[in-house]
């Protein structure tokens, strides 16, 4: 049913942005910006230095195979609108 599957593609476009953003801030509570923050590393005589993060390249990836899922459902929205009686 083509509502159905407006439904399907527009909840997977909002999932993915919603997880574009819990990712960014996943970077955010990860990065270095969290170390000046930390109590301890505000104790005097104390030095605290960022290092890294592990990589989160697959995490990006994640994302971007998110967003080309969506444009697949949304083609095959399109088809099925244009199999229909819908489309004049």
């Amino acid at each position: 049913d083509l509502a159905i599957s407006v439904l399907i593609a527009f909840l997977w476009l909002v999932s993915t942005f919603v997880w574009a953003k819990a990712l960014a801030d996943i970077k955010v509570s990860t990065g270095a910006s969290i170390v000046p923050g930390i109590e301890a590393c505000k104790a005097p005589g104390t030095t605290c230095h960022f290092l890294s993060v592990t990589s989160m390249g697959i995490l990006n990836v994640s994302v971007v195979f998110g967003l080309l899922n969506m444009i697949l459902w949304a083609g095959n929205v399109w088809l099925v609108y244009k199999d229909t009686n819908l489309h004049s």
